[in-house]
């Protein structure tokens, strides 16, 4: 089983990176007139120096149709273009893009509407929409990140199940997936593919590891006795990592699910580092609360408020399944249709800083709907 890369040595690692500043997913782009110039929004890797862990690396080029509506850089020459040299012409362009839901008050998909009923502002300030598009058909990046700590025991195999039969529902040939388990520690099971067959017999492979083993001691009449090994769930950084190693190099529509009971327990990275990770590799995380209640023994449970952090921050949001299989099979059933029927807006900021600050977004409906949508992006640095 590849273990995804978070040994002891590579989470300190982590651990300092995550306090050091990322590069932002929107980079400001640079390209001479006359150039074909690359994407302006994709998500760019974290500028940290580091090459990209070899667990966390897809195979092959680019995906086809990657590209985005709103993808080509506005023209912005003035009439007396033909007059300068063209080899020293420079545009500078900072594209913002963001995909997004719209719903009515009973929670349906509202389809069909238009740039003209919604309004856009960054941090308070109004900004000019430069392409509305709605986004049926682009290619998906998914991961899944499936919860086989102790507490998930009753619930694991449906799990199994539904999220086995979700994914060949919604995989078309242009899209990829990974898969990912997290106990006591993190591994990556299924590397990106389009295989339906191998992203299902990676989800069947995952068992439950609670931290704790049982060995027979001799003379113990064969009782069996834990170890001084640890339990825990490390959620926090294996959502961490599945952004910042996985979907932070790619590009286009990215999304995560996570099947989990929430609860964290060990991680070495906080709530907050796991958010800033999907925020800066602009990836909708969705989280389904799979949580068989009888399995804590009367313990105290909390794990629902840092996932709805976590889902309102990056447009998406939580499902509460609890161990019912109906409940998950809807749920999986509504991210399928979410996913599928979202619009995509890009602007251009009129705060041109390049301070890798946060940037607060707000997304209006004029006609009053529930717009599903990330809080926000990190703006770019000014390279040194």
């Amino acid at each position: 089983m590849p273990k995804f890369p978070f040994s002891q040595r590579r989470i300190l690692a982590v651990i300092a990176l995550a306090a050091a500043c990322m590069a932002a997913p929107f980079a400001m782009a640079q390209q001479p007139a006359g150039q074909q110039p690359t994407q302006p929004a994709q998500a760019s890797p974290p500028a940290t120096g580091q090459q990209p862990a070899a667990s966390g690396q897809k195979p092959g080029d680019q995906k086809p149709g990657d590209q985005k509506p709103g993808d080509q850089k506005p023209q912005d020459q003035t009439s007396d273009d033909s007059q300068q040299p063209t080899e020293t012409l420079k545009i500078n362009v900072s594209i913002v893009q963001l995909f997004f839901n719209v719903k009515d008050k009973h929670g349906a998909l509202m389809p069909n509407l238009t740039k003209d009923d919604f309004e856009l502002s960054e941090d308070g300030k109004q900004q000019t929409v430069k392409y509305f598009t709605p986004e049926t058909n682009l290619p998906l990046t998914l991961g899944i990140l499936i919860d086989s700590s102790g507490s998930q025991f009753r619930v694991l195999d449906m799990e199994k199940e539904v999220g086995g039969a979700f994914l060949k529902q919604i995989l078309t040939d242009k899209d990829e997936a990974f898969v990912i388990d997290f106990n006591v520690d993190a591994s990556l099971l299924q590397d990106y593919t389009r295989d339906v067959h191998r992203l299902q017999k990676a989800l069947n492979s995952v068992k439950i590891n609670a931290g704790v083993s049982m060995p027979t001691l001799p003379g113990a009449g064969g009782g069996p006795v834990p170890t001084a090994q640890q339990a825990g769930t490390v959620l926090y950084d294996a959502v961490y990592l599945s952004a910042h190693d996985m979907l932070a190099k790619e590009v286009g529509r990215k999304a995560m699910i996570l099947l989990t009971d929430g609860q964290d327990e060990g991680s070495r990275l906080k709530i907050k580092d796991a958010i800033e990770a999907a925020q800066k590799a602009d990836a909708i995380v969705y989280v389904l609360l799979c949580a068989d209640r009888g399995s804590y023994g009367g313990m105290f449970y909390s794990g629902d408020s840092d996932m709805h952090k976590l889902t309102e921050s990056t447009g998406g949001r939580v499902i509460n399944v609890g161990n019912k299989f109906d409940k998950l099979r809807d749920a999986f059933d509504q991210i399928a249709a979410e996913l599928r029927s979202q619009y995509n807006i890009g602007f251009t900021s009129t705060n041109t800083k390049l301070d890798g600050t946060f940037r607060k977004i707000e997304i209006k409906n004029k006609q009053g709907y529930k717009i599903q949508a990330r809080a926000g992006y990190y703006a770019g640095r000014k390279e040194e």
